[in-house]
């Protein structure tokens, strides 16, 4: 039987090596790092998904899109990705403090429902907008944190059993202290846990930066379960530790998030998990950058807009995928309508130029110098603006045949998740109103095509063009709308 284990460790060595290299910012270390999986072929990836007590608005949807585009870009190069968004539905309080009512709870009583209705809700229209932003979610694994109660107990015992967790009034809390390496995620002092650090009105706690793992119940707990330590409910952070290690195992190869999460929430799950593992819990940590509109996007501060506002307003919402591709997933970014526009305009674009493609090139790619841009670009830590610019600078060159220019196109659909291999038939029209004499000269045009005057048709154009506006010459007649590039 030792030719099948040889076998097997040549197989391996030999995945390993034809797998192309790509490049992930680490906030672990603080470095661009070549991606090594802790399997040869094989990734778990686990991204930290929303609380369900409400619709999921743009800026959580930039974190999606983000996570989506480094699955897509594991995926082409060949690797098997396993997905995980966990579902909260229980423990994420209202409070920066530990304190408060649940969400779910304060949800529930608000509108006279359970909070199993509201997770039913949300949870839905949540999956429903990853769909519609062109994320596959029969790939992913959606897991709520109510159904895995058991392990959350599980998991919180075993660190009582190890000495890590210490008994109050309030639950059972983590001793931060025990763990020596905690806030080794973005290399944080203890003075910057602390200024995070969740400050909670419980004097029995040892530490300002403990957190719980089990909350005793309070009389107007909605979720109660029982455990050791009474009835009560799990605290937040345990679910993320408890469910990637049932349904990836204790060691898994890439965990994502917001910024927002790196001081607490995850320096939590890392010192939970690594105390009862006693190994490290995840290889490559990546965080996106908030987007902001003035300032950070929050249903607290009540600046949110919805996925559904943009359909409302005639915007494909692959629109929001080419909006949020055009900036680094760590640079931060700032909405507004108008540039929501410039990015409809731009992927409406892209679309009809796609479909021109299409039809010189009969469907038929072949390889070329600026599909291996593209590619070197997204692996290169998927740096989609570049990628973006390359595909854009090659599809209008005349220096690549339509087949070398369709075999570009199909590599940026699969990484980039824009429809573009079968692009949308409805063209965005812009929203603002048209200047008189923009309509003019676009009337004057028409004139002169349909008069064969293709000389002073092509004048007008240049002149439309000069003033801002671009025209796309569709089946159904011109489109006018902003220029952006």
């Amino acid at each position: 039987m030792k030719w099948i284990t040889r076998l097997k460790n040549l197989g391996r060595r030999h995945a390993t090596h034809t797998m192309p290299r790509i490049f992930l910012t680490n906030t672990l270390s603080g470095n661009k790092e070549v991606f090594m999986p802790h399997k040869p072929g094989s990734v778990t990836l686990y991204s930290c998904g929303p609380t369900v007590y409400g619709r999921a608005h743009i800026g959580n949807l930039r974190s999606y899109i983000f996570s989506d585009t480094l699955a897509r870009t594991l995926k082409a190069a060949g690797y098997r990705v396993r997905r995980v968004i966990n579902i909260t539905d229980v423990g994420h309080l209202v409070s920066d403090a530990e304190e408060g009512e649940d969400k779910m709870t304060l949800t529930a009583k608000n509108e006279k429902t359970s909070p199993e209705n509201i997770a039913n809700r949300y949870t839905a229209l949540f999956i429903k907008n990853l769909a519609e932003i062109g994320i596959d979610t029969d790939d992913i694994t959606f897991p709520r944190a109510t159904s895995y109660i058991k392990e959350q107990i599980a998991f919180a015992k075993t660190l009582e059993e190890k000495g890590f967790a210490y008994r109050t009034k309030e639950g059972l809390y983590f001793d931060t202290a025990r763990f020596p390496n905690y806030g080794k995620l973005g290399n944080l002092s203890g003075a910057q846990l602390k200024a995070g650090a969740r400050v909670s009105i419980n004097k029995e706690k040892r530490n300002v930066m403990d957190f719980a793992l089990w909350r005793s119940a309070k009389p107007n707990d909605l979720q109660q379960w029982d455990s050791p330590w009474g009835k009560g409910n799990p605290g937040w952070h345990i679910e993320c530790s408890a469910m990637s290690r049932a349904l990836l195992g204790q060691k898994i190869d890439i965990h994502t998030g917001g910024e927002d999460h790196i001081q607490i929430h995850h320096n939590n799950e890392i010192a939970q998990s690594e105390s009862v593992s006693g190994q490290p819990f995840v290889r490559y940590w990546m965080h996106n950058a908030f987007l902001t509109i003035g300032e950070k996007i929050s249903k607290s501060l009540g600046n949110v807009v919805y996925l559904s506002e943009i359909s409302e307003k005639g915007f494909h919402p692959l629109s929001l995928r080419y909006f949020f591709l055009q900036a680094h997933y760590r640079s931060p970014l700032s909405f507004s309508w108008d540039a929501l526009e410039a990015s409809a305009s731009a992927l409406n674009r892209l679309w009809r130029i796609s479909s021109e493609i299409a039809n010189e090139s009969e469907r038929k790619s072949e390889p070329s110098e600026a599909r291996d841009r593209f590619l070197a670009a997204v692996r290169d830590d998927l740096a989609t603006p570049i990628a973006l610019s390359i595909l854009w600078d090659s599809l209008r060159s005349e220096d690549y045949s339509p087949e070398e220019k369709w075999g570009l196109i199909e590599v940026a659909d699969a990484h980039l998740g824009l429809s573009l291999s079968s692009p949308s038939v409805t063209p965005f029209v812009a929203k603002t109103a048209i200047p008189k004499e923009i309509a003019q000269l676009l009337a004057f045009r028409e004139a002169a095509r349909d008069e064969k005057n293709f000389t002073e048709a092509d004048r007008l154009r240049h002149e439309i063009e000069n003033s801002g506006y671009l025209v796309e010459d569709g089946p159904s007649g011109p489109v006018l709308t902003k220029a952006t590039l």
